[in-house]
């Protein structure tokens, strides 16, 4: 790992803006963004300067350590181990992002469409919706138990490659060493070629729920990417997180690049699920990002609305016991309104609103009028 002491000479210079007051400040209030009202926060905020000063002091004496996570099992549909930094840790995260995701997005490919300023599910199911009504056949894969999968020394490789100064790096190994060992019960291990007994020991796992790991999949990921775009020479190829699609007129083409896929994770110490990661004809539909796209149209998954409904149960019992203030449900609802937008789905959107008594119905749209 990297922990050695910089000498003031190799020094780069984005190092003293990454930890100046000014970037930490921006830090401090993208953390902050709709959690002011949390006690960890407030209390946070309640001695702002000081603790920034502090956090500044830490990071430029090579002396912040990272506290420990506290974590929690999500239903998304998938089940999932969220893990939660202290909230001086998550500042430290945004201005650490916030100095390196230049270096690095100007690199990422037009269709990567997970956490980027632009992009998002609209606009890959759009994309895909696109792709489906030009091509023939689609080869879908998901990547197995992916998060945990990161291998430290392969991630901190793909940052060396566009992060020159010592101390970032040094920062950035610091955060993912925190990581070690938080998802290590959600991970099977499994063997890849040229494998010793000491493999399994490797450091890895990324904490799904700090923003570092969201953007250091897509950097690790890039490397994929750019495999897929720029070697294996596929134009209609898009990414979300560990879910990705390619499409090809041409089936045999399709398998062959899914083997060479295979290939090119083994050399990031990743794989993918092989059973559900493979080569159809997209007129079969494509379930993708919560949708199934058809020929005839776009349709919500029956488990996305179900499990909203739920949410939304839920989110009518916390009202009504004062523990969620309306204008948290409302955006919340608003964001799934928005996803379930994307497919034909008015009807379905009403019949669940007209059980939510603590909003008016929601009211269609021209074009759904006139559907």
């Amino acid at each position: 790992m990297l922990t050695m002491p910089i000498p003031p000479h190799q020094r780069q210079p984005h190092w003293t803006p990454l930890t100046g007051l000014n970037a930490l400040h921006r830090a401090w209030t993208q953390a902050a963004l709709g959690k002011r009202s949390q006690p960890e926060v407030a209390r946070f905020e309640l001695n702002l300067g000081t603790a920034l000063l502090q956090l500044q002091a830490e990071l430029r004496s090579g002396n912040y350590r990272p506290s420990g996570y506290r974590s929690f099992v999500i239903h998304d549909p998938k089940r999932r181990l969220v893990s939660a930094a202290p909230f001086r840790d998550r500042v430290v995260h945004h201005a650490l992002v916030q100095a390196i995701e230049p270096l690095f997005e100007k690199h990422f490919i037009e269709h990567s469409y997970a956490n980027r300023i632009g992009k998002g599910t609209h606009k890959a199911i759009a994309q895909a919706r696109q792709w489906q009504c030009e091509h023939a056949h689609v080869l879908q894969c998901d990547l197995r138990q992916f998060f945990p999968s990161v291998d430290h020394a392969v991630l901190l490789g793909a940052l060396a490659r566009r992060i020159t100064c010592p101390r970032t790096l040094v920062l950035c190994a610091t955060v993912l060493r925190s990581g070690v060992g938080v998802l290590d019960g959600e991970y099977t291990p499994i063997s890849f070629p040229g494998d010793d007994l000491l493999a399994a020991a490797r450091p890895r796992g990324l904490p799904i729920g700090n923003l570092t790991s969201q953007f250091w999949a897509n950097v690790l990921l890039n490397e994929l990417d750019q495999f897929v775009t720029a070697e294996l020479g596929c134009a209609a190829y898009l990414r979300y997180v560990d879910d990705f699609l390619l499409f090809s007129d041409n089936k045999k083409q399709l398998w062959q690049w899914k083997a060479a896929i295979r290939e090119k994770l083994n050399a990031l110490r990743l794989s993918m699920h092989e059973a559900s990661s493979t080569v159809y004809p997209v007129k079969n539909g494509i379930p993708w990002l919560g949708v199934r796209l058809l020929p005839q149209g776009v349709k919500l998954k029956t488990r996305n609305a179900r499990a909203f409904s739920a949410r939304l149960r839920d989110m009518q019992a916390a009202i009504a016991a004062g523990q969620m203030p309306l204008k948290e449900a409302t955006w919340r609802i608003n964001g799934w309104v928005a996803h379930a937008k994307q497919a034909d789905s008015w009807a379905l959107r009403r019949a669940i609103f007209e059980q939510a008594l603590f909003i008016p119905p929601p009211q269609p749209t021209d074009e759904e009028r006139d559907a």
